[in-house]
């Protein structure tokens, strides 16, 4: 049987949910995983639920971290597996290997790039939240660091920022 890599997706929760955070993640890279087997906790604003590994395979990378807030559609593992019913979410071997490049080639702890000047920020709705219960306006704050996915500004870069002001 033929193997191929999937990228395992963050899961939709429905129109209103957009991301969600990552309680635990139970598996390691390396690991023998089979279908249906618990992989992650996952909690949106409504509720916790598990997430099940979607077939038989071998975990490769994870994508998240625990406390990480993540978008639904953004990849959280990805695995080698040889159900054919997956084959959609097939990545090319050339895309992931110069991912992996890219990677290797990048600072490991290195921070997000700051937007540019007069580039608007974009901010995660759970901060965006946050600074409206603050009595701030996120569209006015530029002064912000945005640590979260994607250069986005996060939860976290709210609090301290909220802290930072005391």
């Amino acid at each position: 049987m033929s193997t191929f890599i999937i990228d395992v997706p963050m899961p939709s929760m429905g129109a209103t949910v957009s991301e969600l955070t990552i309680v635990n993640i139970v598996v390691a890279p390396g690991a023998a995983v089979k279908k249906g087997q618990k992989l992650a906790e996952l909690e949106s604003d409504k509720s916790a639920f598990d997430f099940e590994c979607p077939a038989d395979g071998k975990i490769l990378e994870v994508h998240g971290n625990k406390g990480e807030v993540k978008s639904s559609g953004r990849t959280l593992f990805r695995m080698e597996t040889g159900d054919q019913s997956l084959q959609h979410l097939a990545i090319a071997t050339a895309k992931h290997d110069a991912e992996v490049a890219a990677q290797a080639a990048a600072p490991a702890s290195a921070p997000a790039a700051a937007p540019a000047a007069g580039k608007a920020l974009v901010w995660t709705p759970r901060a965006t939240k946050m600074a409206q219960e603050a009595g701030l306006d996120p569209a006015k704050i530029t002064d912000i660091e945005a640590t979260g996915p994607g250069g986005r500004v996060s939860g976290d870069d709210v609090s301290k920022y909220l802290a930072s002001r005391k």
